[in-house]
């Protein structure tokens, strides 16, 4: 980064990052792993000063993984251990309703999660991951610019932006001039404004109250361990219009939490109605926690809309690309928002990358909507699903009643040894049983499917028919456009295991083979020298480079054994062919060219 020679105001720079939260600070360390540095400016003061996002799934970590930042995370994070249940209880320490397993810790998925990903769920709130991010980011060359806030952006050539931004500390503007520009700026995203990128909006379903305390329930925690409790009482009848229900959610076990107030289901209350003052919001936590001995202390408090909104596009067709909750906002249901944002810059940044090293055409950008925007559409519709399929049990307890004599009359049915009372308590049994899709939604996590210009798929015949549970169940294929599959794998002399996932990924394309597959090995060196596009092979199976040692891969492959699956820069397979063939070097060289968009 230099200044103009002439404008002593305008910084240049290749690349200028719009907001540091995960969506921005994650594309800053995706880009720095690919050698790749820019600006990076928030709005804001420092890193989250709240734990919103928090629930880190497996296929956020493999990107994280990518990069080496896995284990940084997880000893930031806690472990899925204390993820195991959600529940619905009177109170943290009274009553319990109901609890269903989470996270992939119910017997009947737990193999499905383990044999999904070498990574698992862990509970990371925004607080600790977005440090983690802009530490790699500045560390590897990033200029990381807080109080700077995005104003607007000129176009003096088509390749160039030029960004007036504002210094909140001096109120003085300057511009920055950037060959790209990431609007990573939130759900007030002023990039999209400024790109006027269409909106899906659908009704949102109204407030919530954020409320963030330092309470030691440790004592509790023994026989409740989860990082989910809703919390209700159905005949209460003095409650503050915004906190009729409460889901506590676990920040740092067991001495941080996030207590979500949700009014009435059904009220339509404005933003004043979700203020109070904050002995107010102490004592409402108090009657939650169900113990009044117990210390708490307020950290912060904040209310937000339940939204259901995704762009129609996420770039300007340009040099201009947004994601992140700028592009996708929804409720925190399924745990997807901050884990999409990942995924968004992983699929991006190895894209930017290879244009700009000349490796790809430009056409290759073109991929990032096409492919990741259907991901957005998807995961906002899912989110505000999950808070949808509450309202059954919700139902069943008289929450969604105004007669108190009426919830007094369903709440008798509960206790009611006949056939009332049976069919209530079954009608509540399948309303919780209806939310699992939330906590077991392994599908939505991992099942993002690609139809682009950077996937190959006309030799390929149809796709594989989705499973009849999209949402729980992993689809598990090597068909072009789909997540490479996981598989451990060894030495024949065992030594450390290692993942398929780990063989491929790490900013390089891979093709992996199995015996009687050595002329894609030679065609890979031929056409990667040919393209100067860097790409590995590996041969997996019987006294091959790796063992197939559970013989996982040989299921999940889809392929024979010389056959071979050709996996992109960001693990989702590019190509695939179900044998070795006449002049592999040819075909292959076609498949990266259509690809790469060269």
């Amino acid at each position: 980064m230099t200044q103009t020679e002439n404008h002593d105001n305008i910084i240049q720079t290749d690349l200028l990052i719009v907001g540091a939260g995960p969506a921005g600070a994650s594309l800053a360390s995706f880009l720095a792993a690919h050698g790749r540095t820019g600006i990076l400016i928030a709005a804001a003061p420092g890193t989250a000063d709240t734990p919103r996002a928090h629930i880190t799934n497996m296929a956020a970590l493999e990107c994280l993984r990518d990069i080496e930042l896995e284990q940084e995370c997880r000893n930031a994070g806690t472990d899925s251990k204390h993820m195991e249940h959600t529940r619905w209880c009177r109170s943290m320490a009274g009553e319990e309703f109901a609890r269903v397993w989470s996270w992939g810790h119910d017997p009947k998925h737990k193999g499905a999660y383990e044999a999904a990903s070498p990574c698992d769920h862990i509970d990371l709130p925004q607080t600790l991951l977005e440090p983690i991010l802009v530490k790699r980011a500045t560390h590897a060359g990033w200029t990381v610019r807080f109080n700077t806030r995005y104003v607007g952006l000129s176009r003096p050539s088509p390749d160039v932006i030029l960004s007036e931004v504002l210094d909140e500390l001096t109120g003085q503007t300057y511009f920055i001039q950037s060959r790209y520009l990431f609007g990573c700026d939130g759900a007030r995203s002023q990039v999209v404004r400024e790109l006027q990128l269409p909106l899906i909006k659908k009704p949102g379903q109204g407030l919530a109250l954020n409320v963030f305390v330092r309470a030691d329930l440790s004592h509790l925690m023994e026989n409740r361990s989860g990082n989910l409790h809703w919390v209700i009482n159905p005949e209460e009848e003095e409650y503050p219009a915004w906190g009729k229900e409460c889901i506590v959610r676990m920040v740092r076990a067991w001495d941080e939490w996030m207590f979500i107030f949700l009014p009435q289901p059904g009220a339509d209350l404005k933003a004043d109605d979700m203020s109070a003052t904050n002995e107010e919001y102490v004592a409402r936590v108090k009657q939650v926690i169900g113990d009044e001995n117990i210390e708490v202390t307020l950290l912060h408090a904040s209310k937000w809309w339940i939204n259901e909104v995704v762009a129609e596009r996420y770039s300007d067709g340009g040099n201009v690309f947004c994601f992140g909750d700028a592009t996708h906002r929804h409720p925190p249901f399924n745990g997807l928002g901050s884990n999409t944002c990942i995924q968004d810059a992983f699929n991006l940044a190895w894209k930017v990358d290879y244009v700009m090293s000349g490796k790809a055409g430009k056409q290759l950008l073109d991929s990032f909507d096409k492919e990741r925007q259907p991901v957005g559409m998807d995961i906002v519709t899912r989110a505000n699903q999950g808070l949808r399929d509450h309202f059954g049990w919700q139902k069943t307890l008289g929450l969604l009643e105004d007669d108190k004599e009426k919830v007094a009359e369903i709440l008798a049915e509960f206790e009611d040894p006949g056939e009332k009372g049976r069919l209530r308590r079954k009608a509540f049994r399948d309303g919780i049983e209806n939310t699992t899709t939330e906590f077991h939604g392994l599908g939505i996590e991992m099942n993002q499917k690609y139809v682009s210009n950077a996937v190959y798929l006309a030799d390929q015949g149809e796709a594989p028919p989705a499973p009849k549970d999209t949402v729980r169940t992993l689809q598990v294929t090597t068909y072009p456009g789909r997540r490479l599959p996981h598989a451990w794998l060894n030495t024949r002399v065992p030594g450390k295991k290692m993942s398929t996932i780990d063989l491929a990924g790490h900013r390089r394309f891979c093709l992996l083979t199995g015996p009687g597959g050595q002329a894609w090995k030679d065609a890979v060196k031929a056409v990667g020298e040919k393209l100067g596009v860097e790409v590995v092979a590996y041969s997996i199976g019987w006294k091959q480079d790796y063992e197939d040692v559970y013989f996982d891969w040989a299921e999940k492959r889809e392929v024979e054994d010389d056959g071979c699956v050709l996996v992109r820069p960001d693990r989702f397979v590019a190509w695939r062919s179900r044998s070795v063939i006449e002049k592999p070097e040819v075909k292959l060289e076609e498949v990266l060219r259509s690809v790469l968009s060269l």
